[in-house]
């Protein structure tokens, strides 16, 4: 199935071509009106079958849409809690403006923050391996026949860096004891409230990023079970592409 999936494209383009050959060869010969009829017939049920395995092709379909969506949302989440951590960082972690007495309590949370951000580093380009995962396969067909493309060792690569990934792994708590007594301290000072909230926001983000990832993990994961969806799909376009040109064949022959 995998080898059907991966090769898709050259699989088409083959089967249309042995179609239109066979059609050349009865047009040659001239055939008679029930060998056509039989290659209508033909054309008739693998176009059908085709139809009905669309039909079940449309719910993968949709699983990938939806997997595309989290992307995107896994993605613009991570690309804001990159932002947060890094404007809390300049803000309050590479300037002492707290004084002797809070600034343990800030630096606490920078450190906090710090290792919230190292701890996702490998979850920055997820995204866009599963995005990747999920497009290249034409792209390997593709790069076949017209050369570039994406190869099929950067493919595999990408594929098992993706179903090597642990998201549940990254799930650290972000607030522990030290932090929550860090952040108690420096909201009993009203000017340096914001930094409490602040953190709160990365917190937050870092959790919902956590969530996105292991739900992003999981579709992926579904797709990759049923992958033998597509499979059938793309035999059911091959039959269909070597019927079509016995349909264009008999249109020829009644015109004469």
């Amino acid at each position: 199935m995998q080898f059907v999936i991966q090769f898709q494209i050259l699989l088409i383009l083959a089967c249309f071509f042995v179609g239109t050959c066979c059609t050349v060869y009865m047009l040659s010969c001239r055939c008679t009106t029930y060998a056509w009829k039989v290659a209508d017939l033909v054309w008739v049920l693998l176009g059908g079958l085709g139809a009905l395995v669309a039909l079940l092709a449309g719910i993968h379909r949709e699983d990938s849409s939806q997997l595309n969506r989290q992307i995107d949302v896994a993605y613009a989440i991570t690309q804001e809690f990159e932002r947060d951590a890094a404007r809390f960082r300049l803000q309050y972690c590479e300037v002492d403006g707290q004084g002797p007495i809070l600034r343990p309590h800030v630096l606490t949370l920078c450190e906090k923050v710090e290792f919230l951000s190292a701890s996702t580093a490998g979850s920055r380009e997820l995204p866009l391996f599963l995005e990747v995962a999920e497009v290249a396969t034409p792209q390997l067909s593709l790069g076949s026949v017209f050369g570039g493309g994406v190869s099929q060792r950067n493919y595999d690569t990408m594929v098992g860096e993706v179903g090597r990934y642990r998201p549940e792994l990254l799930a650290f708590d972000s607030e522990d004891e030290e932090t929550m007594r860090a952040q108690e301290a420096l909201q009993q000072s009203p000017a340096f409230l914001g930094i409490s909230a602040e953190f709160q926001v990365i917190a937050n983000t870092y959790k919902s990023l956590i969530e996105q990832l292991i739900e992003l993990k999981a579709e992926w994961e579904f797709l990759q079970s049923n992958a033998q969806v597509l499979a059938l799909q793309i035999i059911a376009i091959c039959l269909v592409a070597f019927a079509a040109p016995f349909r264009v064949g008999k249109a020829v022959d009644d015109l004469k």
